[in-house]
């Protein structure tokens, strides 16, 4: 089941027929989808799914093999500094240097963007104070809890103002209130500053009943359309019985237990 097309200048993130492998296992095969602009879209599969493969690609870490991936219209294969400046990231494994101060992991990622200091100061005090970390901005990193870090790794991500921001597998190793915290402030940032998202994740609870939801599974998207649209479809009774449906697999847990 597929979602409908959008129409170019609304779509955020286009993936068009994208395949990838390592050596003769293929990770993704002929993935499509595209999310719209001011979206929270769910990127929804077990561990091994394809779904950080496909963040390497849509962040230029690997080169796409076959397909093509746009964001905002720009090819990020053939215009890759124009899709790539609008686009924030939030990796899975953490990437802040911890014995850096908060502030100062900001101001050297604005730094690589090319935002001239008192407009990276300006905007890195602004962002602390939206993730209520202000108090924190002279700590060393290594000083914060999993969740005030993740804080900060999405605070960088939004430095230069991209359009779109994916996230792969952000709360993992979050405690559930760390968690809930985090979902919230990204929807915040859809609802308030319009910005589109990518949230890739294995947990059931972190997509709403008015999200886009992609169920990849085994590099292949099996179903794309709302919450309750994949839910109606699959005649299930909620997102986590569809997604047994679909993929005859255990279901991803609905906290953050492992996958």
């Amino acid at each position: 089941m597929m979602h409908g097309p959008l129409d170019p200048p609304t779509q955020a993130l286009s993936v068009e027929g994208v395949s990838h492998a390592y050596g003769p296992r293929r990770a993704l095969d002929q993935v499509r989808f595209s999310t719209a602009a001011a979206s929270f879209t769910v990127l929804l599969g077990l561990n091994g799914a394809g779904k950080s493969t496909l963040f390497a690609l849509v962040t230029r870490l690997y080169g796409t093999q076959a397909g093509r991936i746009r964001i905002f219209g720009h090819d990020v294969a053939r215009e890759p500094g124009e899709a790539l400046r609008i686009l924030g990231v939030v990796f899975q494994s953490r990437t802040l240097d911890l014995d850096l101060s908060v502030m100062q992991n900001l101001m050297y990622h604005a730094a690589l963007h090319g935002i001239d200091k008192r407009t990276a100061r300006a905007r890195a005090d602004d962002l602390l104070a939206r993730i209520a970390l202000s108090d924190r901005a002279d700590d060393k990193v290594r000083s914060l809890s999993g969740g005030q870090m993740r804080r900060v790794e999405i605070a960088r991500a939004l430095l230069h103002r991209p359009r779109l921001l994916v996230l792969d597998e952000p709360t993992v190793g979050l405690d559930i209130k760390s968690r809930a915290d985090l979902v919230a402030h990204v929807r915040r940032l859809v609802a308030e500053d319009g910005i589109g998202v990518l949230w890739a994740t294995h947990l059931i609870d972190e997509a709403e009943e008015h999200d886009q939801v992609i169920v990849l599974h085994q590099g292949q998207v099996l179903a794309d359309g709302r919450v309750s649209q994949v839910v109606a479809h699959c005649g299930a009774r909620d997102l986590r019985d569809a997604f047994t449906r679909l993929t005859g697999a255990a279901s991803p847990p609905s906290t953050g237990e492992a996958a």
